[in-house]
């Protein structure tokens, strides 16, 4: 695979925003019949992995992506920086709830991976821990899919100026102000760096293949991710129950 710096963030020439804007309404409604049969269907779980920069748009995805879905079947869970007691825990601890039980469709806005990226980053852990925790993220994985809980990963794929870009909108706008860090600003200095590690992550914990999603434009990032979702359910030939 091409490294992140060499595949764009925009959208393939031929996608229109007012199409993609339209495509995404259609795509709620064969979302909804799919999460309906997938949870009446039984056999499987389905976590659904957001990583990305900071404002790449993890929690936009999911409100304007996830919407349509009923609440009893999908769970979500974002994964911030570890509290004290996770800190005195291994670093799967506060993750192991959280993976889905069969029928259930589980997001995760970042995830186990951020234990990988901000040591990295930070370089506030030796390289053989890193390693130890790349590694074991693949053989879990693995033993997941082969319980019959299915992985999704999708990589938000933003340019450093749009970055920049919604950290001032972040400042300026009241409805987002909220959401600002001076954490925010520290992570964009470091941008090369999260840039490397993702590379890293991409090529080497590929059990489960990642998709790449070009999110400098929101309309295009949030339908993307929704057919992303739609073709994999799609291919697990989901069925209602016989009784």
């Amino acid at each position: 695979m091409s490294a992140l710096k060499d595949i764009s963030t925009l959208p393939p020439k031929q996608a229109k925003r007012g199409k993609c804007k339209n495509g995404l309404m259609a795509f709620h409604k064969r979302l909804f019949e799919l999460q309906n049969v997938f949870y009446a269907d039984g056999r499987y779980g389905l976590l659904i992995i957001l990583q990305g920069m900071d404002t790449s748009g993890k929690d936009g995805t999911i409100r304007h992506v996830m919407t349509c879905m009923n609440p009893m079947g999908l769970r979500v869970q974002s994964f911030k920086k570890p509290t004290e007691d996770e800190q005195n825990h291994d670093f799967l601890w506060r993750v192991y709830p959280h993976i889905p039980p069969k029928s259930i469709i589980q997001v995760f806005n970042r995830s186990y991976y951020e234990d990988i990226i901000i040591p990295v980053v930070n370089q506030s852990q030796p390289k053989d821990l890193i390693m130890h925790r790349l590694n074991l993220i693949n053989e879990i994985e693995q033993h997941l899919v082969e319980n019959d809980i299915h992985i999704l990963k999708s990589f938000l794929h933003i340019s450093h100026s749009k970055q920049q870009e919604r950290i001032k909108e972040r400042l300026s706008m009241l409805h987002k102000r909220w959401k600002y860090s001076k954490d925010d600003e520290t992570a964009a200095k470091k941008w090369d760096a999260y840039l490397r590690i993702y590379d890293t992550l991409i090529v080497d914990c590929n059990y489960v293949p990642w998709h790449i999603i070009p999110a400098d434009k929101r309309w295009y990032r949030n339908y993307s991710v929704a057919k992303t979702i739609i073709e994999y359910l799609e291919k697990l030939n989901l069925k209602y129950p016989n009784k």
